[in-house]
């Protein structure tokens, strides 16, 4: 497994994690949510819903005035507010001398979202129905930019280091997890903020580029979720030192480009890279969680991982069950590994897929700690 790391060493590890979700905000929340099993409560669409059909699972009750504050949150977009909600419990729950004395031009962020249609739609539309093409509101424009979420994550918590925005689709969060790893390779930072997060609108689901057939993942009654999830990404090294326990180290993110009617080879090129990188062959991996993506694409993905792993691989890790969450899927599904019960006495290790249908796929080797608190 030490191939995984930078220049053979030890690779990166994840430290600390939080998610904003149906379940509530926070790490405890969505930990308690997991070893409960139950499914949330969804809300109907509104009747005039691109999927009426569909339900929807909203964090519940949130208001980013009310979680964070009124100041600088007034024109504060659910996105944003989110993954400002994460953060903040993310490092107030991480002791951090570095941070404290100033230590934020070395801590980077990088977080995968969709942005905000609904925002940009919203401002389309007043550009082309006001009086004057100008008669916008201009307060809306931020939050309308994909890569605000991450510039709001940074300015919150006074962080000047590399700041990114990944937009790939439903493989967006395992692509951030393989833009930070790379970071800290490269030695542009010390730690990094990684996480995925979207939020629900009529836009987003009228975006969506696939349908799905009734009974599979992402048909109709499988819902739309929001919220997402983020990690605290730092060489194995720091984190020793410091009062951080290592709760998962991150061994490989394979990424590949598919055909559109050949997913199934992309994602075996993805796992099978990963796997080899990472030192490991198919029987040595404890638990395997795909992206359930809906149609053609999740079909191929679940056939790959059920050729690859046993049965019980691929059950070991349940899907949290929060709806389709678009380009945090894949950060709720790392999250979920860290959330159940693993071996006490050994590191075990964790392959978590994504497919897009636009055609791309990605893979994440990971190794759950076996002293790592959830």
């Amino acid at each position: 497994m030490s191939r995984a790391g930078p220049g053979g060493g030890a690779p990166p590890v994840v430290s600390a994690w939080s998610a904003v979700s149906c379940f509530g905000i926070g790490r405890s929340a969505f930990t308690a949510a997991m070893a409960g099993g139950a499914r949330p409560p969804a809300v109907a669409a509104a009747p005039c819903a691109p999927r009426p059909d569909d339900a929807v699972y909203p964090v519940p009750s949130f208001d980013p005035r009310a979680v964070l504050g009124r100041k600088g949150t007034r024109t504060m977009d659910r996105v944003s507010g989110f993954a400002v909600a994460a953060a903040r419990e993310l490092l107030g729950g991480t002791p951090d001398a570095s941070l404290d004395a100033g230590g934020g031009d070395r801590t980077a962020v990088v977080l995968a979202t969709a942005g905000n249609p609904q925002a940009m739609r919203d401002f389309t539309r007043a550009s082309l129905t006001a009086a004057k093409p100008f008669h916008v509101d201009p307060a809306v424009i931020p939050s309308g930019v994909p890569n605000c979420a991450a510039g709001l994550v940074a300015i919150w918590n006074g962080l000047t280091g590399p700041n990114t925005t990944i937009n790939t689709g439903r493989a967006a969060a395992l692509n951030a997890v393989g833009h930070a790893r790379r970071l800290l390779v490269a030695g542009r930072a010390d730690r990094v903020i990684v996480g995925a997060f979207e939020a629900h609108s009529a836009t987003r689901a009228r975006l969506d580029p696939h349908r799905a057939q009734p009974g599979e993942p992402g048909a109709p009654g499988t819902g739309i979720g929001e919220g997402g999830a983020v990690f605290l990404l730092e060489n194995a090294a720091a984190c020793g030192e410091g009062p951080r326990e290592p709760l998962l180290d991150v061994l490989h993110v394979a990424h590949r480009t598919g055909a559109p009617d050949d997913f199934a080879a992309a994602v075996r090129g993805c796992v099978e890279e990963a796997l080899d990188r990472s030192g490991l062959h198919p029987g040595q991996v404890w638990a395997a969680r795909g992206s359930e993506c809906a149609g053609e694409p999740g079909r191929q993905e679940r056939r790959v991982l059920a050729e690859l792993f046993a049965p019980e691989v691929c059950d070991r890790v349940r899907p949290p069950g929060n709806g389709d969450t678009g380009s945090a899927v894949a950060a709720f599904q790392i999250a979920a590994a860290l959330a159940v019960p693993a071996p006490p006495d050994a590191p075990v290790a964790i392959a978590v897929t994504a497919v897009d249908p636009g055609g791309t796929a990605a893979c994440a080797v990971l190794r759950r700690r076996p002293q790592g608190r959830a």
